[in-house]
């Protein structure tokens, strides 16, 4: 499973429940065009998190690349009912960072030696 990770804080007067109920909304479509498998919203705990990490952790499970790509494909597009959707969190997010991790090992790892 590739998990691209997306890391943001509010835009000011901007609601937590707004925010993420529009993210909700929009995750619900990718994950009904077939190629998002699965998807979390958190919130920071107790100020806890690595500095310079947004108060919001968003996690988009993919089972390939490919269907990632296809989903950045869909979403480049700008076309609705997409592009309203992701307008409709983006216009309510800043310092947004992100990150693309998979799962280890994964049914692709060799077993045997390391190689360096």
């Amino acid at each position: 499973m590739d998990i691209y990770h997306i890391w943001c804080d509010l835009k000011p007067g901007t609601s937590d429940l707004e925010f993420t109920d529009a993210a909700n909304a929009y995750l619900r479509h990718l994950q009904k065009e077939g190629n998002l498998a699965a998807y979390r919203i958190t919130r920071r705990k107790l100020g806890l998190g690595a500095d310079g990490l947004g108060e919001f952790h968003l996690m988009l499970e993919f089972e390939s690349l490919a269907k990632l790509d296809e989903t950045f494909l869909q979403v480049a597009t700008r076309n609705n009912p997409v592009e309203s959707f992701h307008f409709a969190v983006n216009q309510k997010v800043a310092n947004v960072k992100f990150a693309l991790y998979r799962d280890f090992p994964d049914e692709f790892r060799q077993t045997g030696e390391e190689q360096f």
